[in-house]
């Protein structure tokens, strides 16, 4: 709609940065976690597959200490003349090796099959959430946030968690269970070696928690920021022409630069000290192997434990050293999916609209009868709009609302279809308050026609038939007809198959206008609201708009927004609005007589026009 008279607006390219305020991390996992509580049962079969994988993995080294061991019994015997090495023991071992291995490959990849789809199950249920949430929130939210917001939160962010999500919960469980696992088979071949391989737990840990620390705050950063920058980029390309026609391109291109740099900043440092885990685990990591190697060769001088045992204990080093690794990762990923959940989480408990129950008027038998009873509302309580409107409208009028900018005028038809509740008063249709329906089911009494023409990728078929799906290809056609747009769509190329495009550009505004109007004629919906809809097009082709609207409202309740005077002169009433009041009502001649302010309006649109 045209006019959004003292509501709060948004700067373009400025959206809500709230984002980047604290977060309540164990808040958001815990809200997962409960989220996620439907599909309990394939998360813990998954948990399972992955420790079973991962136990199957981890007894492998000490198994293969075993055949190491007998190789080297076996060379000991043989330099001693007392025997030779017993390859058929050795091939026993390694074949048990082998299984396990190919039995640990099987669990890793059906729990990885499993997770990749709880975590998709769990992605495709939020997002048909979030599209059903968009229908349920009031308009008031989306005038007041960028379109490009509410997209990272469907797109980005929702990606993110999944992501985040498939790797994270896996990769935890595996790393906790080889931890235990190559704890308990390390304490089984030596203790002490094992308290020596430990020393680096305490230094490992200090790393991470500094690191995690300070890449937190990048993290949840990155991704508030990039919904920042999705806005700008939907912004500035919907609106690139009225860019282009203010040589507005520096100032676009300065504002995505500054907002770029952040992504940038906060994405490098976020990635940076990520990246750093790898290398000081390395590090630490090899200070234990260093370690381990000097007892280990004083225990086998001492005959404490086996030639075997030492290599098979390295391998559990670099083993334990590993989930150490994963365990730094995940928090990283843990830090990217609560920021990423956060910001869906937030938009899933936003305040909804109050949805009404059942219709008390069948839409079929409704006959379009509405009264306004000391109507008051403001768009914040501070600033009232409309102070005191009472008016009653019989069925089939054809009323007109007229007055400058700001007065009022498509307020009042927000509050008719509910798009806002009234402050105070009331408004009914049928004798019954608006409050009393379902909201879908109250705006199913509306058909609309907007200055905004809005029509989307698609046939001008499919388009038409927008305003009633179940409508034959014949009835659209006959709207097509009512509505004075049969004779241009023939001349189209492909005729009611021509593909409009994303921006409906392949067509001229007045075409649109047309279409828009064949679309409400087919919905045949009992009260119309018609909004500037002649406001944008050439003279000729607001007469030819004019006859379709004729055809539109016939027998049909009726509200007329206009800027044109001169085309609602024969509406049954006009209302005259000024700071939200009627301050004058009649027809055209009547008001005329009196040569008040309808007057004045309408003398003044001709001495411009002169």
């Amino acid at each position: 709609m045209a006019e959004h008279s003292s509501r709060p607006g948004r700067r373009p390219g400025g959206p809500m940065r709230g984002g980047e305020k604290a977060k309540d991390f164990k808040g958001t996992i815990g809200k997962l976690m409960a989220y996620m509580g439907r599909y309990k049962i394939p998360v813990l079969v998954v948990l399972v597959l992955a420790a079973g994988s991962t136990v199957f993995h981890v007894v492998g080294p000490k198994i293969l200490g075993q055949a190491t061991t007998e190789v080297f019994q076996g060379l000991s015997r043989k330099i001693a003349g007392t025997g030779g090495i017993d390859f058929a023991r050795i091939g026993q071992v390694l074949l048990a090796l082998l299984g396990l291995y190919a039995l640990s490959a099987v669990l890793s990849f059906l729990q990885g099959w499993g997770m990749t789809g709880v975590s998709q199950r769990m992605t495709y249920r939020m997002r048909k959430e979030i599209s059903e949430k968009i229908h349920r929130l009031p308009l008031g939210y989306f005038e007041s946030r960028p379109y490009g917001e509410v997209l990272s939160r469907v797109t980005n962010d929702v990606d993110t968690l999944g992501q985040s999500l498939n790797q994270s919960i896996t990769q935890l469980i595996t790393s906790i269970t080889t931890m235990v696992g190559v704890l308990a088979m390390m304490l089984s071949i030596s203790v002490w070696m094992t308290l020596a391989a430990l020393l680096i737990l305490p230094v490992s840990a200090l790393l991470v928690t500094q690191v995690v620390k300070r890449s937190q705050r990048y993290f949840r950063r990155q991704q508030s920021t990039l919904g920042v920058i999705n806005g700008q980029i939907e912004e500035t390309f919907g609106g690139q022409n009225v860019v282009a026609a203010f040589n507005h391109q520096e100032q676009a291109i300065a504002e995505f630069d500054r907002t770029n740099q952040q992504l940038y900043e906060s994405a490098w440092k976020s990635q940076f000290l990520s990246g750093l885990m790898q290398p000081m685990m390395n590090f630490v990591g090899n200070l234990g192997y260093v370690c381990v190697a000097i007892l280990g060769g004083v225990l086998t001088v001492r005959g404490s434990i086996q030639v075997g045992e030492i290599q098979s204990f390295i391998q559990y080093v670099r083993q334990f050293t590993q989930p150490v690794n994963q365990l730094a990762q995940v928090s990283n990923l843990l830090q990217s999916m609560a920021a990423a959940a956060e910001r869906v989480f937030e938009f899933l408990e936003e305040p909804e609209e109050e949805q009404g129950q059942g219709c008390p008027v069948p839409m079929d038998r409704l006959q379009g009868a509405v009264r306004f009873e000391h109507v008051r509302f403001g768009y914040t309580p501070d600033k009232t709009i409309i102070h005191d409107f009472s008016e009653t409208v019989e069925p089939g009028q054809k009323i007109a609302i007229v007055g400058p900018t700001g007065a009022g005028k498509t307020t009042m038809v927000k509050l008719l279809m509910r798009f806002y509740d009234v402050d105070g008063g009331r408004i009914l249709i049928d004798g019954h308050d608006i409050r009393e329906f379902e909201r879908t089911r109250l705006r199913e009494a509306f058909g609309m026609v907007l200055q905004d023409t809005w029509l989307f990728q698609g046939t001008i078929m499919e388009n038409i038939r927008y305003g009633r799906l179940d409508a034959t290809d014949e009835e659209v056609i006959a709207a097509a007809k009512a509505a004075h747009a049969h004779w241009f769509i023939q001349t189209l190329p492909g005729g009611y198959q021509m593909e409009l495009n994303e921006e409906a550009s392949n067509v001229s505004q007045g075409q649109k206008q047309l279409l828009t109007i064949a679309r409400a004629i087919l919905a045949d919906n009992r009260i119309l609201i018609l909004d500037e809809a002649t406001s944008s097009v050439d003279t000729r082709t607001e007469q030819l708009i004019q006859k379709a609207m004729d055809n539109l409202m016939e027998g049909r309740t009726s509200f007329i927004i206009a800027h044109r005077l001169s085309t609602i002169r024969d509406a049954d009433r006009i209302l005259v609005m000024k700071d939200g009041d009627v301050i004058e009502q009649g027809d055209h001649e009547s008001l005329m007589a009196r040569n008040g302010f309808y007057a004045q309006l309408y003398n003044s649109q001709f001495a411009d026009a002169g």
